[in-house]
């Protein structure tokens, strides 16, 4: 029998919502238009390219090199013939960690965090897939974690989104579910064993339990691949109302939290500020993207937002990139 909730719209997903994503992300780009002294400029920038020719080095011309590799500017510099090297790129694979723990089943208005998480998995797991790269998926919650292991194929990315759907729908606040911080660390150790290297990983969750050790997985992942952390957050969370009670609901059961008390207010505003604070450093600490995704906003133009709109289709030159890659 199906749940009635499991229908209702922001509360959960369902696969057929997560499969019309493939439409609507067509509009979504990956590729980020954004200055070089943004955020997502540099290494992340020129390296997330996906498969093509990739420049390697210049170096001294030697017998047997195709003269139409000579750089003539570096050649009339050192007044020395040298070559522009390109190599070709691997296929890449794209990882995506996708948080479905209860601290993600929190929405005031539009969405829960666990769904806005769930539709950003989707969009990136059918561009990855559009681009023709391989695609895989580290999903948990609380208690479970599953792996997808990554392939260039629509049936994986059913997969991975049913498996999406499955913890989804399993979240409530009625059902006995004891939150479990330590969780985001063990997907994070699942991750680092199944990108060794030269893998895009897409970290999506509300990063809740994030600690020193967090930080450290983050930053070894770094070292051979590239890393984005996509941070769901809900505005509410970081400014709750001065009301005696706030009641929160799953769309059948209710709780009520008393953030009436200044002292009880100020303590879950400060906890959630400290969180986005430490997360948003590692954009400087570790050089990693961290993409702020509130629930209360629609998701495709927020990615519009972040990643700017789809470019025109021109033909490009060698050097630029072939394709889009995953969230680069």
């Amino acid at each position: 029998m199906i749940d009635e909730n499991a229908r209702v719209p922001g509360v959960y997903v369902d696969l057929e919502e997560l499969i019309a994503l493939e439409q609507r992300g067509r509009h979504v780009s990956f590729l980020p238009k954004q200055p070089v002294h943004s955020l997502l400029s540099g290494r992340f920038a020129s390296r997330m390219r996906g498969r093509g020719l990739n420049f390697e080095e210049i170096r001294d011309y030697r017998p047997g090199d195709d003269v139409r590799s000579i750089d003539w500017k570096v050649t009339a510099r050192l007044q020395k013939p040298h070559v522009r090297v390109f190599n070709e790129e691997r296929d890449r694979q794209a990882l995506l960690v996708v948080d479905q723990r209860l601290s993600m089943f929190f929405g005031s208005r539009l969405a829960m965090k666990s769904v806005t998480a769930a539709q950003a998995a989707a969009i990136g797991a059918w561009r990855v897939l559009g681009v023709g790269d391989r695609v895989g998926a580290i999903v948990f919650n609380d208690n479970d974690l599953a792996e997808i292991r990554a392939r260039r194929s629509r049936a994986t990315v059913l997969q991975i989104l049913s498996t999406i759907v499955a913890q989804n729908q399993a979240l409530s606040v009625g059902r006995g579910l004891v939150t479990a911080p330590i969780m985001l660390n063990t997907a994070l150790q699942h991750a680092e064993r199944r990108a060794l290297h030269d893998a895009t990983i897409i970290v999506i969750s509300d990063f809740d339990g994030a600690d020193d050790v967090t930080r450290k997985m983050i930053g070894a992942l770094t070292r051979h691949n590239d890393v984005v952390a996509v941070l769901v957050h809900d505005p509410l969370q970081s400014d709750l109302p001065a009301s005696a009670a706030m009641t929160v609901t799953d769309g059948e059961l209710q709780i009520q939290l008393e953030v009436g008390r200044d002292s009880v207010r100020q303590s879950i505003m400060l906890a959630t500020q400290e969180r986005l604070r430490g997360v948003f450093a590692w954009t400087h600490e570790l050089g990693v993207p961290v993409l702020p995704l509130s629930a209360a906003e629609e998701i495709v133009p927020q990615l519009r937002h972040l990643f700017g709109a789809m470019p025109a289709r021109h033909g490009r030159g060698r050097g630029q990139p072939q394709t889009e890659a995953a969230l680069g």
